[in-house]
């Protein structure tokens, strides 16, 4: 499969909608207490602006079509003048798919270079991202990219 990145365009909108809801699905079941059974994270006027906005870069992977295959969701953290941090700028990915149709076959990778190149680009100190203690195939997808974990957020359901 012949795949370009790009930032994401107002045309993509569709298809993002549609990732989106399949990633709400999948956490949906694995945490059917926290996650509505139907909705996503962003609807398309939360989406608008943010194709717009520099400090929250979207980029998708598109077929040979411009058909969007997967995408990840960016954002960059600054850290100035904080008490405990030293100074930094992170950029961290708020969400990443790829369809499913198409995983195992270089898009996911293509699209995670992209975004390490990007923050690279932007003197980003790393790169960090949240991952679902049941979704083990993202984990072991990030792991491979040499990821590693930074902190571990736990709970204590009530």
């Amino acid at each position: 499969m012949n795949i370009t990145i790009r930032p994401a365009a107002e045309r993509d909108i569709p298809k993002l909608l549609e990732l989106l809801t399949g990633i709400c699905r999948l956490h949906q079941q694995g945490r059917p207490d926290l996650f509505r059974q139907v909705g996503t994270k962003y609807d398309a006027e939360a989406l608008r602006p943010l194709l717009s906005d520099p400090s929250r870069p979207i980029l998708v992977a598109a077929d040979e079509e411009d058909a969007v295959r997967g995408y990840v969701f960016g954002q960059y953290q600054v850290h100035q003048g904080e008490t405990a941090l030293n100074d930094l700028t992170t950029l961290y990915i708020d969400d990443f798919c790829v369809d499913e149709a198409c995983r195992g076959q270089g898009v996911g990778k293509r699209l995670y270079e992209a975004a390490e190149a990007l923050a690279r680009e932007h003197g980003c100190y790393n790169l960090t991202l949240d991952v679902w203690a049941f979704n083990e195939s993202a984990e072991r997808f990030y792991r491979k990219r040499g990821l590693k974990p930074q902190k571990i957020k736990m709970e204590a359901i009530l």
